[in-house]
């Protein structure tokens, strides 16, 4: 049995900025399972016995190997997809995460060819297919 596919995935998803206005990202490899050379704002699975905090915690810091200045939970989506013809399902529960730009690094460069930051009015494209909806629930919430 597969999360997400067999039954409902639990995820967390994460925005990360450094407090003036720049938005961290990552390009997403062809070692991903999907939407390789998209770029994304970060996230991942729930594991079994994990609060939703820590695992915020630990995706962020496996990808990003950032220090967490302040976090702040937006909501949560359920996210319907397709992956490989098939129907998807997860629970993502979003988060707003101020770090400390100095200490970002690519720490998982099998998934990511690149991890940079931008102005958020100027983020890169293409971006992965669920920034979009993300954006459109949040985007008030993102620089209050």
């Amino acid at each position: 049995m597969k999360k997400g596919f067999d039954f409902v995935g639990v995820g967390v998803c994460f925005f990360c900025h450094d407090g003036n206005g720049r938005v961290l990202m990552n390009k997403r490899s062809q070692n991903c399972r999907d939407e390789q050379g998209r770029w994304d704002f970060g996230g991942g699975g729930v594991e079994f016995g994990e609060s939703i905090i820590d695992a915020v915690h630990r995706e962020l810091s496996e990808e990003y190997s950032a220090t967490v200045l302040a976090s702040e939970f937006l909501g949560y989506r359920d996210v319907f997809r397709e992956q490989d013809g098939k129907k998807t399902h997860w629970v993502a529960f979003d988060f707003k995460m101020h770090i400390d730009p100095t200490t970002v690094k690519n720490a998982e460069p099998h998934y990511h060819d690149a991890i940079e930051r931008f102005p958020f009015n100027a983020m890169p494209q293409p971006v992965h297919s669920q920034i979009p909806r993300w954006l459109d629930l949040y985007k008030h919430k993102l620089f209050s």
